[in-house]
């Protein structure tokens, strides 16, 4: 995998950087699409009458896992240096969706700006591989520190929006 496959610009590419250029570019954009749906559909979807149909909602139910089945492997691999921790992550992350997936979405809809914490991480790993596959290497402190700053913050705004609505009502 570590192999020199073709040379640009006198740097070496294997199909180690191809594999994650490839998954970045991927992240890059299911999460810059998630983005803009998010804020351009829904205004979009306030305006317009009817519903979806029944079949229409599960067949995007079944792409949306097959889609974040992917994401979860490809994060896993951008995010660990090793792969038993690859593997562990993906495992561990298909345990946890299987019994966690309604509790999870419930909380998403309750707090949907976690939505948007969460395909910003999808934003910031996928340029963390696209530069590890053009060999400029990211420390992963860094994105983990960065992650878990974030992550911090979006809890101070859980607990000050669920204050603030205790005291309206």
């Amino acid at each position: 995998m570590r192999e020199p496959i073709l040379e640009v610009f006198g740097k070496s590419i294997s199909w180690r950087d191809v594999i994650l250029m490839g998954g970045g570019l991927f992240l890059l954009a299911k999460a810059t699409i998630e983005i803009h749906n998010d804020i351009e559909v829904e205004d979009e979807a306030r305006n317009a009458t009817g519903s979806v149909g029944f079949f229409s909602t599960i067949v995007q139910i079944v792409i949306i896992d097959m889609v974040f089945s992917v994401d979860s492997i490809v994060t896993a691999i951008g995010m660990a240096e090793h792969v038993e921790v690859m593997i562990a992550a993906v495992v561990a992350s298909m345990i946890v969706m299987y019994f966690a997936s309604v509790a999870i979405s419930q909380f998403i809809e309750n707090h949907p700006t976690t939505k948007m914490l969460a395909l910003s991480f999808l934003f910031l790993i996928g340029a963390a591989l696209v530069a590890d596959g053009l060999q400029f290497h990211i420390p992963r402190g860094y994105i983990y520190f960065a992650m878990a700053f974030a992550g911090l913050v979006e809890v101070f705004n859980i607990f000050a929006s669920k204050r603030k609505k205790k005291i309206r009502s």
